[in-house]
């Protein structure tokens, strides 16, 4: 930044400065099971299925005997900084350190995102659930993730969550069963609210741009309960603003801690459309 500040001199450019378009904060992070973590790593429980029984009179009564199944996840640690030169502060007439700031938080936002999305895709049995690459988004495709979370007795309790890419959303509202509120629920949960998204097929679907998308060119959306991704968070994001003086500069840090991994593989379904 301090290198090439110049570009936005007042001379030279407008006085407001337009960052460049980017995702702003973490939208994934907010639809997954969370847990804040102290120490390097942290273990998730997943409890196996139980079946009612009966008992004779004056019999025992039958134990559940669940099964656990303990999931570790693995926290690491994310920096990004800009150095802001003081003097280069006086030939602009807008809050630099406040830019930085913004655009640094944005970059682990998108990071923390991506954590989770690494998470769903390298899940060998979860990634083995998808759908066909041909075409783009359509009803069948759906048909197909609604009944395998049905089959399965993911709980439809509002807590369905499928993440799709832009071109993804546009197939979607393509469609008037989407695109039409005869069909689909106004009632979104706080985190969506403000984001392109809707609740459809007992899932609440949204647009996001980070997505994976592979050479062919397939991208991979994914559906997912709440219960069945972990993310384990150390640290938040922060932000540190400190004046160094060698440099004569102001060092603005971004970090966090986290790490994420799937609980419960039958909880994710990918979605894969063609684009």
């Amino acid at each position: 930044m301090a290198n090439t500040i110049d570009l936005s001199f007042v001379k030279q450019f407008e006085s407001d400065v337009h960052l460049a378009y980017q995702r702003f904060g973490a939208k994934l992070t907010s639809t997954v099971r969370r847990k804040n973590v102290r120490g390097e790593s942290t273990t998730f429980q997943t409890i196996g299925k139980a079946a009612a029984g009966q008992k004779a009179r004056n019999g025992q009564v039958p134990l559940a005997q669940l099964a656990h199944a303990p999931v570790e996840v693995i926290l690491a640690d994310y920096y990004i900084g800009e150095l802001i030169d003081k003097l280069d502060e006086l030939k602009i007439n807008h809050d630099e350190r406040m830019v930085a700031a913004r655009s640094l938080a944005a970059a682990l936002g998108r990071q923390s995102d991506q954590i989770i999305i690494n998470a769903m895709q390298t899940s060998t049995t979860a990634s083995a659930q998808q759908t066909t690459p041909t075409g783009g988004l359509t009803v069948a495709k759906m048909e197909e993730v609604f009944q395998f979370f049905g089959d399965n007795d993911v709980p439809d309790d509002g807590q369905r969550f499928l993440a799709v890419s832009p071109a993804g959303w546009n197939d979607l509202m393509a469609l008037p069963e989407f695109a039409s509120a005869d069909y689909v629920g106004s009632d979104l949960p706080y985190p969506m609210i403000g984001y392109s998204a809707k609740r459809w097929w007992s899932f609440i679907v949204f647009q996001h741009s980070g997505l994976t998308v592979d050479g062919t060119p397939t991208r991979r959306c994914f559906a997912y309960h709440t219960s069945a991704v972990g993310l384990g968070v150390g640290q938040d994001v922060y932000l540190d603003v400190t004046w160094q003086g060698k440099e004569q500069s102001w060092l603005t840090v971004a970090g966090m801690s986290m790490g994420s991994k799937v609980i419960d593989d039958l909880g994710v379904y990918e979605v894969q459309i063609a684009e």
